[in-house]
C-alpha cells in the first residue's frame, strides 16, 4: 500500500484530512491556535477550484459555511475558543436547519482571551452546551496526527450522514506539535458524499422528510427545488410552524438521530484494558501522558489500562459503564477543572471511585503528574 509520508503540524494534519475528505468551501478568522489552518487552506483551496474567504469575525465565518454546505459545498471553518463563543447562535441555526458543516476549535486557555498560546480543554462542555436550547452534537478529537486525519474524515463523514454541525474538539498541543503522518492515497478511507433526493423538479419536494433509513436528502439550494430554511421549528416543507405535534416530532428528530445513534458515532482507543484493575480516561492531548504512564506501570507489573476517548459527544457511556464496571478505581486525566470527569461518575456503578488528575496553568500535563496523583489515591489505601 503506497502512502505519502509528511513531518507536519496537526493543524496541516486537520487540512490534509478535510481535503481529503472533499472539503471545497473555507470561511473564517485567524485566531490562535488554531490560525495555520487558515494559512495552509488559503493556498491550497484555489489550487482545486475550491473557496477560501477570510471573513471579518467569526460570526460571518459560520454564516458563510452555513450558506456554502446548503448550496451543495463541503465545507469547514477553524477557531479557538473566544471565537467558538461567537458562533453558538449560528451553530444552533445549522442544527436546527439540519446544515452538514465541520467547525474545528483548537482550544487554549480561557475564559474571554485567557491564555492564547497555551494549552487547555476547557470547552468540553461548550461544545454541548454552548447553543440554546435542547439539541445534540458530535463532538470529535484525537491525541496524535494519524488518529487526527482519520477523525477529520470521519468528521467529514457523520456531518454527511446525519446532517449535522460536527466539531473537532482539538487543542493547542495537538495543534502545534509536529508529528509524522501517513497520508492515505485516494479511496483508501471510505467518504460520504452528500445525499442528494431524487425527486424532479416540479414535483412536490418535502426538504425536511426523513427517508426510513432516517437520512434525510438534499438538494442544493438554488438549485432546481424552492424551499424555505430558517431557524424556527418547521414543518417537512420548512416552513414556520408552532403545531405541537410538529415541534415535539421535529426535537425528537433532532436528537434521536444522533443519540440513538452513539454505538456508530463513538470512536475510542483501549490499552492493556484485559486485566486493568485501574483505569485511566482520558483524551486529546492528555491521552499522550496517560498512555506514557500506563505503558511504564506495566513493565513494573501494575495492573493499569486506558481508554482514549475519540467521541466526547455524544458522550459514549456504554464505553464506561460496560469497560469500567471492575475497576478498583479510575483517574480522569484531563486540562480543565473537571469536565469529562463528571460524565463518567454519572456513568459508573461507584462514583466515590473517580478521581480527578489535571492541570488548568495552560502547561501541559505531565507523566509526573499523574504519577503524582496516583501516588496519593494509592496512599488513601483505595
Amino acid at each position: 500500500m503506497t502512502q505519502n509520508i509528511k513531518f507536519i503540524q496537526g493543524n496541516e494534519v486537520c487540512v490534509e484530512a478535510a481535503l481529503y475528505a472533499g472539503l471545497t468551501f473555507y470561511a473564517g478568522y485567524p485566531i490562535t491556535p488554531s490560525t495555520e489552518i487558515a494559512e495552509h487552506l488559503a493556498i491550497r483551496l484555489p489550487l482545486i477550484s475550491g473557496t477560501f474567504i477570510q471573513m471579518e469575525d467569526e460570526i460571518a465565518s459560520i454564516c458563510a459555511i452555513i450558506g456554502a454546505s446548503l448550496t451543495g459545498n463541503k465545507v469547514m471553518t477553524a477557531t479557538s475558543g473566544p471565537g467558538f463563543s461567537l458562533m453558538q447562535e449560528g451553530l444552533g441555526y445549522a442544527i436546527m436547519a439540519e446544515i452538514p458543516c465541520v467547525i474545528v476549535n483548537v482550544q487554549r486557555g480561557g475564559p474571554s482571551t485567557g491564555l492564547p498560546t497555551n494549552v487547555s480543554q476547557s470547552d468540553v462542555f461548550q461544545a454541548q452546551w454552548g447553543t440554546h436550547g435542547d439539541h445534540a452534537i458530535i463532538a470529535m478529537t484525537a491525541s496524535s496526527h494519524q488518529d487526527l486525519f482519520e477523525i477529520t474524515v470521519d468528521a467529514f463523514n457523520m456531518a454527511e450522514t446525519y446532517r449535522t454541525p460536527v466539531i473537532l474538539l482539538l487543542d493547542e498541543v495537538i495543534g502545534h506539535m509536529r508529528e509524522r503522518v501517513f497520508i492515505p492515497e485516494p479511496g483508501e478511507l471510505p467518504l460520504v458524499e452528500r445525499l442528494k433526493t431524487a425527486f424532479k423538479e416540479g414535483v412536490d419536494y418535502h426538504p425536511y422528510l426523513p427517508r426510513e433509513d432516517g437520512r434525510l436528502p438534499m438538494s442544493d439550494f438554488g438549485g432546481i427545488h424552492r424551499f424555505n430554511v430558517t431557524g424556527l421549528v418547521h414543518d417537512m416543507w420548512g416552513f414556520p410552524s408552532n403545531n405541537p405535534t410538529i415541534a415535539k416530532g421535529l426535537m425528537h428528530h433532532l436528537i434521536d438521530k444522533i443519540n440513538n445513534n452513539v454505538h456508530e458515532i463513538a470512536r475510542y482507543k483501549e490499552y492493556h484494558m484485559d486485566d486493568a484493575s485501574i483505569i485511566l480516561v482520558s483524551y486529546g492531548c492528555s491521552a499522550r501522558s496517560a498512555r506514557h504512564v500506563v505503558e511504564n506501570r506495566r513493565k513494573r507489573g501494575e495492573k493499569l489500562g486506558l481508554i482514549e476517548l475519540q467521541t466526547l459527544w455524544p458522550f459514549p457511556m456504554h464505553v464506561i459503564r460496560n469497560r469500567c464496571a471492575n475497576a478498583r478505581y479510575i483517574l480522569v486525566v484531563e486540562q480543565n477543572m473537571g469536565q469529562l470527569v463528571h460524565l463518567v461518575k454519572m456513568n459508573v456503578a461507584r462514583p466515590d471511585k473517580v478521581f480527578l488528575c489535571n492541570r488548568i496553568d495552560g502547561v501541559f500535563i505531565s507523566p509526573t503528574d499523574i504519577r503524582n496523583v496516583l501516588r496519593v489515591i494509592q496512599g488513601r489505601g483505595v
